[in-house]
């Protein structure tokens, strides 16, 4: 479904990207961790056509969408969440999932009609929120909401950034299981970021370790966790810290 090749950005004299590559396949769970400044949102940003790589590839369902913007990927199948927050918070909590499910209306209207804004809101427990502005929710609803946006786009990808922030041990499992859900409902991939190693764990089918810009590791959970490179930058960072 998607397929990150060699994608490389540097700002200035920072290479932020060093020949980053991943792959996630439909109905995949993908986690893509790492340290700060590890480059990981850096690729996400990639991905979703906010920034433009200097040199590689991205495919979504084998169409090419390299540096094309963030609305021609929206329209090519890319949902996304935020490190930080953005909904549109003067708007209410209908209206944000509305605004997307317009563009899955125009692009895959057959998807569109089997999600349905009610029950999006239903499935995030929002539809008791419906007709309140979205600035107003609290922060565990917000994050819901940006989930429950991103999803009424119909994606091929959804990518999560840092879902787990700020949320408690319930609050986490809870949308642990949502996530999940989102692979027996849409079947997308998924990719999540997140500095939360146990929500991370629990969730994803394979892992993507970065570093300095780099992928140093890719696979089955366990076995990246026993990658010497992994090792390293965890442990030693623990070590130092």
């Amino acid at each position: 479904m998607l397929s990150v090749e060699a994608v490389s950005k540097t700002f200035g004299g920072v290479q932020a990207l060093r020949s980053a590559s991943l792959s996630c396949a439909a109905g995949e769970i993908l986690g893509l961790i790492g340290p700060n400044g590890a480059g990981k949102s850096t690729l996400v940003n990639a991905i979703a056509g906010v920034l433009k790589p200097d040199a590689g590839s991205v495919k979504l369902a084998g169409n090419e969408i390299t540096g094309h913007g963030p609305e021609h990927c929206a329209r090519a199948g890319v949902g996304r969440t935020f490190q930080t927050i953005r909904l549109f918070r003067d708007l209410t909590v209908r209206q944000n999932v509305e605004v997307a499910h317009i563009t899955c209306r125009s692009v895959r209207p057959d998807v569109a009609a089997r999600i349905g804004v009610d029950r999006l809101l239903a499935q995030y427990q929002l539809d008791g929120f419906a007709d309140v502005p979205a600035g107003t929710l609290s922060y565990g609803s917000q994050r819901r909401l940006e989930i429950a946006r991103a999803l009424a786009l119909g994606p091929l990808l959804l990518l999560l950034d840092e879902p787990a922030a700020g949320l408690n041990e319930d609050e986490s499992e809870t949308l642990a299981v949502a996530i999940e859900g989102i692979r027996r409902d849409v079947g997308c991939a998924t990719i999540v970021i997140d500095h939360d190693l146990r929500f991370i764990n629990r969730l994803c089918d394979r892992l993507c370790v970065m570093d300095q810009g780099q992928v140093i590791a890719s696979g089955q959970t366990e076995e990246v966790w026993r990658d010497p490179r992994v090792i390293e930058v965890y442990v030693g960072q623990s070590e130092t810290s």
